[in-house]
């Protein structure tokens, strides 16, 4: 019970899908927004403590925290979309061996992957 309500609390604040910023359509702004309001809880939080050392403190932290969730995104995103066939565009359409020319297939795409 106990375990619930921490965690639909945490998405409530946390999950863009479920916190009142799922109205901005754009997830880029939605994504600044949520940047704003960690900045904004980063410096109330040092100024309440007292010390601008607190708040260069936590301003670090959230800068990698949030570095690393967005690189993390990015990679998983983008994973989904990329085109995983790898070939070298660049490769000679003939190899050379002692000397003398071998043709490749016409219909080689080349690429060492394939």
């Amino acid at each position: 019970m106990m375990r619930k309500f921490i965690y639909d609390s945490w998405n409530s604040v946390m999950d863009h899908k479920n916190n009142p910023l799922r109205h901005i359509p754009d997830l880029n702004v939605r994504h600044m927004a949520m940047q704003i309001l960690a900045w904004m809880w980063c410096v109330a939080f040092s100024m309440y403590f007292g010390s601008m050392w607190v708040f260069g403190m936590t301003a670090i932290a959230h800068l990698f925290i949030i570095g690393a969730i967005v690189v993390t995104v990015a990679t998983f995103s983008s994973a989904k979309t990329m085109n995983w066939t790898y070939r070298t565009p660049s490769r000679a359409r003939a190899m050379y061996h002692n000397g003398k020319r071998i043709e490749l297939d016409k219909n080689d795409v080349g690429g060492e992957h394939e």
